[in-house]
């Protein structure tokens, strides 16, 4: 499920350190919440992959795993602040700034491609 997202560029982020570095970056980043679950199976990671399609994407792309990586999950979540955790989720950053955040609830029930549009227009807004 690791290899999903890794194996299309993503970077995991595995400790707090890692999370606060990936953030202080400057241009954009793009944080994938990953899970076990199904919708992140079906929907998130296919969506997630599908969007870097885009002519526009984040300059950096990185994942951390709920219930596996819990402290870099929680410390990635502080930064998705004020909405409340879920997995999956997508937040895209802008200089260390959350700038478009895709819950649980904007992923669970749809198709990758829908979610890959979603993404791909917050790229062209935001990248």
């Amino acid at each position: 499920m690791k290899e999903d997202l890794t194996s299309a560029g993503f970077q995991e982020l595995v400790t707090v350190e890692d999370v606060d570095v990936a953030i202080a970056q400057k241009g954009t980043t793009l944080i994938v919440v990953n899970s076990v679950c199904g919708c992140a199976a079906a929907n998130a990671r296919p969506g997630a992959k599908i969007s870097l399609q885009n002519a526009k994407k984040p300059d950096n792309l990185y994942t951390v795993f709920a219930g596996v990586d819990r402290e870099a999950t929680d410390k990635a979540r502080g930064y998705m602040l004020p909405f409340p955790p879920s997995s999956p989720s997508m937040a895209l950053f802008k200089d260390g700034e959350l700038v478009h955040m895709l819950e649980r609830h904007h992923i669970e029930g749809r198709p990758a491609e829908m979610i890959a549009e979603n993404l791909m227009e917050a790229y062209n807004d935001f990248c």
